[in-house]
Order: C-alpha cells, then sequence, then structure tokens
C-alpha cells in the first residue's frame, strides 16, 4: 500500500469514527455529509471522494457496526457443549445490541430492506459454521441452515425489542425465556450411541442423521480425515436420505 493510500485509509477511518460517535450519541437523524465533515475537520467535498453519498457513509458504518460485533463474538471461547455455546451467543448478540443500539438499528433494523453488509454474511457464515459443529455433536433437531434462519430470527426479534423499549422499563428475562424456548426447540441433548433406552422414531432419527450428514459434509471438502468408500452419486444419494429423515 502506498503512502497516499495509507493517508486515504487513515482520513476514511477517522471519519469513521466521527460519523459512528454522532450515530451512536444521536441517532442515524443526527447523520449527514455536513455533520460529520464538520466534527471531522474535513470539507464536504473531501467526504464524497471518500465515501460517496450519505447512503454509502451509513454502509460503511452498517460494516464498521458488523465488524465491532464480529470482534465481540471471537471473544467467546468455544466448550464441549454446544447448547451451551449457543445460549451464550444469544446473549452475547443481545448484550452488543443493548449496549450500542444505534449500531443495531443500522445493522438489523427494517429501515434498509433488501440491502445488508459484507459483514453481515460473515456474521451467518460464523452462525452456520457453529451450526454445523453442533450438528456434528448430534444436538440439532433440524438442518442448520434452517436452524440458523429461527435463531436468528428470534434474537434479532428480541433485541429489537429490547431496543426500542425505555431502558426502565426493559425485561431482560423477555430474551431469556425466548432464548430457552427457540434453543429447546431447535435442540436436543446428544444420545450416547449405545444407550439402550433410545427409541426410534424423528425425536432420535433426526439428530443422529443430522450428525452423519455433518460428517459427510466434512469429508467432502476435506476438513476430515475420513476416506470415503462411496461413490459421490453414492454419497449424494445418502445425504437426500438423511435430510428426509429430518423433516
Amino acid at each position: 500500500m502506498s503512502t497516499s493510500d495509507r493517508d486515504r485509509a487513515a482520513v476514511q477511518q477517522h471519519v469513521l469514527e466521527v460519523a459512528a460517535s454522532i450515530l451512536e450519541r444521536d441517532g442515524v437523524l443526527a447523520v449527514s455529509t455536513r455533520s460529520v465533515a464538520a466534527a471531522a475537520g474535513i470539507r464536504a467535498a473531501s467526504l464524497y471522494q471518500l465515501f460517496g453519498d450519505k447512503d454509502a457513509l451509513l454502509t460503511a458504518l452498517a460494516q464498521h457496526a458488523f465488524d465491532l460485533y464480529l470482534s465481540d463474538k471471537q471473544t467467546l471461547a468455544q466448550t464441549d457443549d454446544p447448547v451451551a455455546d449457543m445460549r451464550r451467543g444469544w446473549d452475547a448478540h443481545v448484550d452488543f445490541g443493548l449496549r450500542h443500539p444505534a449500531f443495531y438499528l443500522l445493522m438489523y433494523g427494517p429501515n434498509r430492506p433488501g440491502r445488508r453488509p459484507l459483514a453481515a454474511n460473515q456474521a451467518t457464515e460464523q452462525l452456520r459454521g457453529f451450526l454445523d459443529r453442533t450438528a456434528s455433536a448430534g444436538c440439532l433437531r433440524i438442518a442448520p441452515a434452517l436452524a440458523g434462519e429461527l435463531l436468528l430470527a428470534g434474537v434479532t426479534g428480541v433485541t429489537l425489542t429490547l431496543v426500542s423499549t425505555p431502558a426502565q422499563e426493559r425485561d431482560l428475562q423477555v430474551s431469556t425465556k425466548m432464548r430457552d424456548s427457540v434453543i429447546a426447540a431447535l435442540t436436543v441433548e446428544p444420545q450416547p450411541a449405545a444407550d439402550p433406552t433410545a427409541v426410534s422414531g424423528t425425536s432420535v432419527i433426526a439428530p443422529r442423521a443430522l450428525a452423519l450428514d455433518a460428517a459427510l459434509s466434512d469429508a467432502q471438502v476435506g476438513r476430515s480425515d475420513v476416506d470415503l468408500p462411496l461413490r459421490p452419486t453414492e454419497v449424494a444419494l445418502l445425504r437426500d436420505w438423511l435430510h428426509r429423515l429430518t423433516v
């Protein structure tokens, strides 16, 4: 990166931090090219050269917010209990929203339909990877993709509700009860392979089918040491059967 590129990146970061301060202090309506340029000590024309219009600046702010969110999430250490990790991840998500309400509304609010920053996709991929691990552990009732959609819908709905409620009126039990209900609907306790009390039925078969499907997926993309003794068409057929067992 050249000196001029580094200088431009430094100015962009400074402007972004100034805009973030305005956003968190006064809300999204206070963020304008004029107010941000004045607070950052640059000309409005310079801000347009760096970011474009106000919409592009808000997009950059949303990206910045997701970067902060992902940085927070990375501090959560994974344990051998994916269901407990899911609860901790839910609580961390809600906590981020309550600590950064203006950011959260920009990230997940309904005022930007059909559009989301690249970091939102990164957050979704991170969640999907975690749910793949949960399925591999035999703890997931339904396919990871659908589980992710349901989990995200639940936690964002709760967080947006709490963010829009005056602080003195918030009841965090709303989050706790919703968390426990959603996670209970999506997960099961792992069954030992030789558990004599296990009986047939979708409540037992589905998590094991998902676990085997996750193992096959890992083997296909080289994430495990398993050498599959099946042809690709046979693996595809087996995975189709496994998916049917989870419906």
